[in-house]
C-alpha cells in the first residue's frame, strides 16, 4: 500500500472526540483485523501451500479493490506514469507477499511480527540511494540499535535460522521497497492504480506458479471460506488505515502498527499454544523502540509524508 499523506480532517479539538484520536482507533482497529488476517494465514498454512494462500487471498480480494477504483474520482487513466517504479513495486509486493504469508505459517506470531518490524529501518537506509536523503547520526544509531534486535530474535550460532526467518527479512525487505515506490512516486499515481497493479502482478505470477507441484492442494468448503474472510479483513484493515491517516497525524498513527505485536501474542498464546521467548522480546524491545525514534524524527523534520512510518507488510 502506498505511503499516505497525513493531516487531520479537522482540528485537534473539533467534536467530542479529536480527529488525532479517532486516527489512532480506528487505526488500531485497522491493525487488529489485520493480526487477525495473519493468524488466519497460520491456521491454514498446516494445510496449504503458501503460494495457493497468496493467489486465492489477492484474487478474492480484487473485486474489493475494483470497486475502490470505479469509485475513485481522481483524474487519470488506467495507465501508470512511472511504469519501471510500478514494475519494482510489484515485484516488492510479491517478496513482501509471500515472505510473510511463509514467515506466519511456520514461525510464531509474535516471533514473525518481531523481524518484519525491522522495515522502518530497512527504509531508513534504502531512502539514501532511492530517495538521496541523508542518513545523519542519529537515525544511523537507531538503525544500528535495531539491527541489534533482529539479530537478538535471530540467535545466529546458537539457534538454527530457518527458511521462515529468511522469508521474515525478505518480507521486510520487501515492505521496505514498497513503501519507498510509494513515497517516490505516490503523488504522481492514482491511489487505486498503486494498489490494483500490484495485486494483478500477484494474481498473474501466482497463477503461473500455482500448476507446479507442491504449490496447489485440493479446497475444502471451509478452507475456500477461510480465504473469503482473509480476502475481505485485508481490504477493511486496508480501509481503516486509510482513514485513521486521513483523521490523524501520521506520526501518531504510524505506531499503532506495533499493537500487532500484541495482538499476535494473544493469538499465538490462544489458538497455536505459542509463547514469546526472552530473545524474541529483547529484540521487539530494540525494533521496536528504535523504529519510534526514527518516526518521531521524520515526524519532525517532514510532518507531511514520514518515510518510515509503514503501513503493516504485505499490504499493496
Amino acid at each position: 500500500m502506498p505511503a499516505l499523506k497525513s493531516g487531520p480532517i479537522s482540528g485537534p479539538s473539533s467534536g467530542p472526540v479529536s480527529a488525532n484520536v479517532q486516527g489512532i482507533l480506528i487505526a488500531l482497529i485497522g491493525c487488529a483485523l489485520y493480526s487477525a488476517h495473519d493468524a488466519i494465514i497460520k491456521a491454514l498454512g498446516s494445510g496449504l501451500p503458501v503460494v495457493q494462500i497468496a493467489f486465492f487471498a489477492y484474487l478474492l480480494g480484487l473485486p474489493f479493490v475494483v470497486a475502490l477504483l470505479i469509485a475513485d474520482r481522481t483524474p487519470g487513466t488506467l495507465r501508470p506514469v512511472n511504469r519501471g517504479w510500478m514494475a519494482l513495486r510489484v515485484l516488492a509486493v510479491l517478496v513482501a507477499t509471500l515472505g510473510a504469508f511463509y514467515a506466519f505459517s511456520t514461525l510464531a506470531l509474535a516471533e514473525a511480527y518481531t523481524i518484519l518490524f525491522a522495515a522502518p529501518l530497512i527504509i531508513t537506509v534504502l531512502a539514501v540511494p532511492i530517495l538521496g536523503e541523508v542518513l545523519r547520526w542519529r537515525r544511523a544509531t537507531a538503525v544500528v540499535v535495531g539491527l541489534i534486535g533482529v539479530i537478538v530474535v535471530l540467535q545466529p550460532g546458537t539457534a538454527s535460522i530457518g527458511l521462515g526467518h529468511m522469508a521474515a527479512m525478505a518480507s521486510a525487505i520487501g515492505n521496505a521497497l514498497v513503501h519507498l515506490t510509494a513515497r517516490k512516486i505516490g503523488g504522481q499515481e492514482r491511489l487505486p492504480l498503486m494498489i490494483l497493479y500490484p495485486m494483478l502482478g500477484i494474481i498473474l505470477v501466482l497463477g503461473i506458479a500455482l500448476p507446479v507441484p507442491g504449490n496447489f492442494a485440493p479446497l475444502s468448503g471451509g478452507d475456500f471460506a477461510a480465504l473469503a474472510v482473509l480476502a475481505l479483513l485485508s481490504f477493511l484493515a486496508m480501509l481503516c488505515l486509510i482513514e485513521g491517516f486521513k483523521r490523524a497525524e501520521a506520526a501518531l498513527v504510524a505506531p499503532m502498527q506495533y499493537s500487532q505485536l500484541i495482538w499476535g501474542t494473544l493469538f499465538g498464546a490462544l489458538f497455536f499454544d505459542e509463547w514469546p521467548q526472552g530473545p524474541t522480546l529483547i529484540g521487539a524491545i530494540l525494533i521496536i523502540g528504535s523504529g519510534l525514534y526514527i518516526v518521531s524524527r521524520e515526524a519532525r523534520t517532514r510532518p507531511d509524508t514520514p518515510v518510515s512510518a509503514p503501513l503493516p507488510a504485505r499490504r499493496p
